[in-house]
């Protein structure tokens, strides 16, 4: 039951958000502080054992309302469950049109992305994956930027079409094994083990594609920048900090166990598009001035590291990956609320227009300062555990290239700190630019900042309970 409450607290409040309209805010934070302390209590016992709930769902279909929650499962909910109280929080004193709706799709959006995590049913999954994305693309559309249209329809197709690839490859493996049973985790893994290994290796792509670009890895990343730059704040969080992690976890969970020989025949290739993918976006983040479209190729690139750890099928690379999916969530979601303080203080988040930070805001700047540090993986941050178990998975694995591949990521630590010290250097030093609104942070931006930064130093100095509550998994998936 623990487990439903997490995705129906949201939901319910959702609803209610809706119909309360302007104190749909109340309901939003209030909700969200609830679904956090059951967040809590499923990672204390998934940490040690695994938690499950099932009935029937569609029995003529043989799909079930099937939820199971092991280490890797409640640390994403847990994430999804501490990043959505910390934009409610920080967002607090700020106007937002329709607030009803707005905050009751934000909460429809975060049922989803549990729905997702949680979610041990194929067809349930898909279904959870879908009621994701609907509430992002009328957030996206309806309060983004002057050319979310154009860009909102983009990334709508992309991943729509992602999905139906997805939705025909397990249709495809449910027929295999029909039964009451016939969408359930261990039915579909089944099916896929034993299938011929061409007929694996395109089931393989189709569920493959539909995680390529809602991480996104190389080629299939187009869509992200621009619908970054265009969503509001609180939506580029949910998109950078909990959406792309749907994608890993699609990967870890429903791709990987399906189709061995699939993963078996393209890893490489997907290791060296997710490798192209950390230079090149790496390189493209160098260049930038636009503060917002510096940070999400900068999140490409990260996401690259990770999928290249999934396909090294290392046991250290896989658990460098799962605690890199909660860290790289929480230090993105620091890095778009400074860029959105900024924007908010200035007027702009042109970095040839910015500087003086550290003397106009000094807490700001202090914060930018850890956050982006933490975000390159600077040691005693949250981020270094993570990244150097990726980095070792990489090295470790079985590829006759894996040397090139280790070399060639690393390249994106030397391009990451280039690109993060530059952005450090032009907004918080230097000659000082008048603020438009002559502030630091508020009491709100302060409370929200400080839980991100208090987990990056906890999780930096003390990063045991999160290697332990994900140990159990990786030691499942690769003995």
């Amino acid at each position: 039951m623990i487990l439903t409450l997490l995705i129906l607290i949201p939901l319910v409040a959702g609803i209610l958000s809706f119909l309360a309209k302007e104190n749909g805010k109340m309901i939003a934070l209030l909700s969200s502080v609830a679904t956090l302390g059951v967040a809590i209590a499923t990672s204390v016992h998934a940490g040690t054992q695994t938690i499950s709930w099932s009935i029937p769902w569609i029995p003529r279909l043989g799909a079930q309302l099937s939820f199971y929650a092991d280490g890797m499962s409640a640390m994403l909910c847990l994430l999804t469950a501490i990043v959505m109280p910390v934009i409610f929080i920080t967002n607090w004193n700020k106007t937002v049109d329709r607030a009803g709706s707005f905050y009751g799709l934000m909460l429809l959006s975060q049922a989803g992305i549990t729905g997702v995590f949680l979610a041990h049913d194929a067809l349930l999954f898909y279904f959870f994956w879908e009621l994701a994305l609907i509430p992002v693309y009328f957030l996206c559309s309806s309060w983004g930027g002057e050319k979310r249209v154009a860009v909102t329809f983009k990334f709508f197709v992309y991943t729509f079409l992602g999905s139906l690839m997805m939705l025909a490859a397990l249709i495809f493996l449910s027929s295999q094994n029909p039964g009451v049973n016939a969408y359930s985790w261990e039915n579909i893994v089944s099916a896929g083990a034993s299938l011929d290994p061409v007929t694996q290796q395109w089931v393989f792509v189709l569920i493959f594609v539909a995680f390529a670009i809602k991480m996104p890895i190389f080629p299939f990343h187009t869509w992200q920048p621009d619908t970054y730059e265009q969503s509001p704040t609180p939506i580029t969080i949910i998109l950078s900090a909990l959406m792309v992690k749907m994608g890993l976890y699609g990967v870890i969970r429903w791709l990987i166990p399906v189709a061995p020989e699939g993963v078996a025949l393209w890893s490489n290739t997907i290791v060296v598009l997710s490798i192209i993918g950390i230079v090149y976006a790496s390189c493209i983040a160098i260049v930038q001035t636009d503060l917002k479209r510096l940070v999400a190729y900068s999140s490409i690139a990260h996401m690259g590291l990770m999928a290249a750890a999934a396909f090294s099928q290392t046991k250290v690379g896989m658990h460098g990956l799962m605690v890199q999916m909660f860290n790289h969530g929480i230090n993105i979601t620091g890095m778009w609320l400074i860029v959105s303080m900024v924007e908010q203080r200035w007027g702009t988040r042109d970095m040839t227009k910015l500087g003086g930070m550290a003397s106009t805001a000094p807490k700001m700047a202090i914060a930018l300062v850890i956050i982006s540090l933490a975000n390159i993986a600077l040691p005693l941050t949250n981020g270094f555990i993570g990244e150097f178990m990726l980095f070792n998975g990489l090295f470790s694995s079985a590829s006759q290239y894996h040397i090139i591949f280790m070399v060639v990521a690393g390249i994106g630590i030397i391009l990451g700190a280039v690109y993060t010290l530059n952005m450090i250097q032009k907004t918080a030093y230097g000659d000082a630019v008048e603020m438009t609104v002559s502030k630091d942070i508020t009491t709100n931006e302060f409370v929200g900042l400080t839980i991100i930064i208090g987990i990056i130093l906890i999780l930096g100095v003390y990063p045991k309970p999160l290697l332990d509550m994900t140990l159990g998994v990786v030691n499942m998936m690769i003995p």
